[in-house]
């Protein structure tokens, strides 16, 4: 082609290719954006750090620990099953609580409570826990994570969000909530 016919095939094959190239480049540019402005994003989320419910209270019969679920608030629809985390419920005395992360704090392996010995027991590395979650043996420097609670309606309720890490051995007690500790 001539100049006086229009554009050559070059041109516009240069143009085409550039317009494809752009295309590509936003379609990867959106995911790594996203991924940077997250915690921009999640910090406005309103369930990020919200109080559940674990049942009724008399779900939970004094000087009894027992198991209960709560839905992980950041989860997503697709998460089924899995957005459900499990946590250990010990009723002190039928207004003082105790609840427990599942996770040994060495690991994270989900731990077993024991009522014929009053111990949470680790399987994975032998770790043990007294029934106040305190550090009885093995590998864990340290107790199991407690969950801030506080008693609404005859409900126990549980600060979720705050989730376990090795380095987190109980939950701030300075905001002002009940505390388990």
């Amino acid at each position: 082609m001539t100049a006086e016919n229009g554009i050559s095939r070059r041109a516009a094959l240069v143009k085409l290719g550039v317009f494809l190239n752009g295309i590509v480049g936003v379609a990867l540019a959106v995911p790594i954006v996203r991924y940077l402005l997250s915690p921009v994003i999640q910090g406005k989320k309103i369930g990020y750090e919200s109080w559940l419910s674990l049942g009724r209270l008399e779900q939970f019969p004094s000087g009894q620990t027992r198991l209960a679920t709560y839905k992980n608030p950041v989860v997503n629809a697709w998460d089924g099953e899995t957005g459900d985390i499990a946590c250990w419920v010990r009723n002190v005395d039928d207004q003082k609580f105790q609840v427990f992360a599942i996770n040994c704090a060495h690991l994270g392996c989900p731990v077993r409570w024991f009522p014929q010995s009053n111990l949470f027991m680790c399987p994975c590395h032998g770790g043990a826990y007294y029934q106040d979650g305190s550090r009885a043996s093995g590998p864990p420097e340290r107790g199991l994570f407690q969950y801030r609670y506080k008693i609404e309606d005859g409900k126990l309720l549980i600060k979720a969000g705050e989730m376990p890490t090795p380095g987190q051995p109980v939950a701030n007690k300075a905001r002002g909530e009940t505390t388990c500790a």
